[in-house]
């Protein structure tokens, strides 16, 4: 559904970007605080609302996904999909340097080789477009940024979305009557389907996210983060064959570095799964058979997602697209 997706802002025109940013705000809120009600999921909002510091973090993590949602409509609607793909395929890469300078995380010789490798990836990019690939970047670290923060929150996706989506509520709402009242609101303007449509983004922003968190406890969390790069990789796809943007040589060279890093991130992301997996089967047996296990140098770093080294995972919860 997240790598669909860009075939859905297109049918919402001629509402503008911002329109449909506060449209999908206001139904959002609605389809998940309908979600809730009906798995009378509430008692999370009681603490949330005795905490200052977490409503203020929830503050935060509104105004930057804000920042990701908006850009990344604007981007799909205005013919930059491939750009917009290439923002959530540097995003992990994003994720692990966030990790080095914000949380003081150590990093393994493999993720200091796929930084490296996506920050030559940028630079062969923005030497092809004459200029930084900023949507990219801006949609990498904001929603690097917004994981960040939603891991200092540690709220479950259901309720994170209902709480950020309750900041935005109100200026949306306002927006959204403040167009009414200039006559330039699209929203009953051009057809019941029209309207259907717009209303319909709460569910689209909503169903992935529920979606994603049933499966997080099903799926081994490495197998969730493999998963998580197909996104990207259907938006590409979409906007390559479908849209039929251009990709100029310079714009492969770029992309096949920064999917050369995802690899190597992946591998070793893989390789330390099984060496920790290794590990607690040895600890297990030797507990069963009292006898002491060898000894095993932990695997340490960061791989780009919360659940620690054996996730490839971007942040627990993706409603950036």
């Amino acid at each position: 559904m997240w790598g669909l997706v860009p075939l859905f802002w297109p049918l919402l025109k001629p509402a503008g970007a911002v329109e449909i940013l506060a449209h999908r705000m206001v139904w959002s809120l609605l389809f998940v605080g309908v979600a809730l009600l009906a798995l009378r999921r509430w008692g999370w909002m009681s603490a949330l609302v005795r905490s200052p510091r977490k409503l203020g973090l929830i503050t935060l993590a509104a105004a930057v996904i804000t920042v990701n949602w908006g850009l990344y409509i604007w981007s799909v609607n205005t013919g930059h999909v491939v750009e917009a793909s290439l923002g959530y395929f540097i995003n992990p890469l994003v994720t692990i340097a966030l990790g080095v300078l914000v949380l003081k995380e150590r990093l393994r010789p493999a993720q200091w080789a796929a930084v490296g490798v996506g920050l030559s990836a940028v630079l062969v990019l923005a030497v092809g477009y004459g200029q930084p690939p900023w949507i990219s970047l801006t949609l990498a670290f904001s929603f690097a940024a917004y994981g960040l923060v939603k891991k200092k929150v540690n709220l479950g996706g259901l309720e994170s979305l209902a709480a950020e989506t309750a900041v935005q509520f109100l200026p949306a709402l306002g927006y959204l009557v403040w167009l009414g009242t200039r006559g330039t609101l699209a929203f009953g303007s051009h057809g019941a389907g029209h309207t259907a449509l717009l209303a319909a983004t709460g569910l689209v922003t909503a169903a992935p996210l529920v979606c994603f968190g049933a499966a997080a406890i099903r799926v081994p969390l490495s197998t969730l983060g493999l998963l998580q790069y197909l996104a990207p990789t259907f938006q590409f796809l979409l906007g390559v064959v479908y849209f039929h943007e251009e990709m100029p040589p310079e714009r492969w060279a770029g992309f096949s570095l920064v999917w050369l890093a995802l690899t190597i991130l992946t591998w070793d992301a893989l390789r330390t799964a099984r060496k920790n997996r290794a590990a607690v089967e040895a600890a297990a047996s030797a507990a069963r058979t009292g006898t002491a296990p060898a000894q095993t140098a932990p695997a340490t770093g960061h791989t780009g997602g919360e659940a620690g080294a054996a996730t490839v995972s971007t942040p627990s919860a993706q409603p950036g697209r």
